[in-house]
């Protein structure tokens, strides 16, 4: 199995990038995993104090539960993987069962902050976005998809989502092995991912 981490900054088009990366691939070789499925369980707090939590520091990750389950795929097994509502800002009592396929993508803003994570990815990539562009594509997220106000959201980015940027996800771009500009000139640096994963699957 070949393991690809893709990390980023919030907004930065991590997800155009992974559908640009296996639009052309056999579905059915390639499975993606999400980093938000493996937001730390907060069933005990409020949906107030779930709010207020710090979602883009590392221990906001139930990193224990994502390594075991890479295991698990590794090994040929499937899993359960967990569901995430950014409405309740919680996991959810629903699971999507995920198989073992040749490859394997696990990608969200903070994959590359923990160690093991990093020594089990094969590849390990960073999209590279503005910062006023992931700023313009977070508050049209937050609002428009996940009921924030768009006050809240100014505030939140000030407070924690820069800072935090700054201190834990920029700096994992010196793990990476390729780093993708998100705009029309990535073409070759997917290519490049793409002819790797066909050799894989080949």
């Amino acid at each position: 199995m070949l393991i690809i981490g893709i990390a980023g900054g919030t907004g930065c088009g991590k997800t155009t990038v992974v559908n640009q990366i296996i639009n052309e691939l056999p579905r059915e070789e390639v499975g993606v995993i999400n980093q938000d499925s493996y937001y730390n369980d907060l069933s005990h707090l409020t949906l107030e104090e779930r709010r207020k939590t710090n979602f883009d520091h590392p221990k906001s990750i139930d990193f224990k539960l994502l390594e075991a389950h890479l295991g698990q795929l590794k090994n040929g097994a499937s899993i359960e993987q967990p569901v995430y509502s950014f409405l309740e800002c919680n996991r959810t009592q629903k699971t999507i069962p995920t198989h073992p396929r040749k490859v394997m993508i696990v990608e969200g803003i903070l994959i590359l902050t923990n160690a093991s994570i990093r020594e089990m990815c094969d590849i390990k990539i960073f999209v590279h976005a503005d910062a006023d562009e992931r700023l313009i594509r977070r508050l049209k997220r937050d609002v428009n998809e996940r009921g924030w106000d768009l006050d809240e959201t100014l505030e939140k980015y000030q407070t924690v989502i820069k800072p935090m940027h700054e201190q834990f996800i920029e700096p994992t771009k010196a793990y990476a092995d390729i780093i993708i500009p998100n705009n029309h000139y990535n073409t070759v640096a997917v290519e490049i991912v793409r002819t790797i994963i066909n050799d894989k699957i080949n």
